[in-house]
């Protein structure tokens, strides 16, 4: 007789509602997952915020080298990836917890403005990555004048 792991079958019911959601489009705040403890989170961590003429993407990625990070742009969707190198261990030291994450990243974001991908630019600084996209001449706000009569 097989024997029954409800906590397993939980876990693979709730990647599979989280793959539904990605599969759908919805992101959930932080990464959150379906049955997941509060502290999961997505890397990297991102605000987001646009002005007149740009739409500015301000991505926490410290101990990354911006070497190390690729950024593309397909219509209105931003993808930042890239490596975060493991910590070096020195040699006679024994580790006691490990919280720095490494591995490969990848980050998906949906811009809800069109913008000219022609005019994006990026810079790194203090384990900030402002990326810089400038909106479509359509979608920027126009001044309307309005006419006496």
């Amino acid at each position: 007789m097989a024997s029954w792991d409800v906590f397993k079958e939980l876990d693979t019911l709730r990647k599979e509602i989280d793959e539904a959601f990605r599969g759908a489009g919805y992101q959930r705040p932080f990464g959150s997952t379906f049955l997941s403890p509060v502290t999961t989170r997505r890397f990297p961590l991102v605000n987001f915020s646009d002005d007149e003429g740009h739409v500015y993407v301000d991505a926490l990625v410290p101990g990354v080298d911006p070497k190390d990070v690729d950024l593309t742009v397909l219509r209105n969707t931003l993808t930042i990836s890239g490596e975060r190198k493991p910590f070096a261990e020195q040699k006679g030291q024994i580790v006691h917890r490990s919280e720095l994450g490494s591995g490969r990243f990848s980050r998906t974001l949906e811009i809800p403005i069109d913008i000219d991908a022609e005019r994006i630019s990026a810079e790194y600084k203090n384990g900030i990555m402002r990326i810089t996209l400038a909106k479509a001449e359509h979608a920027k706000p126009k001044k309307i004048e309005i006419k006496l009569s």
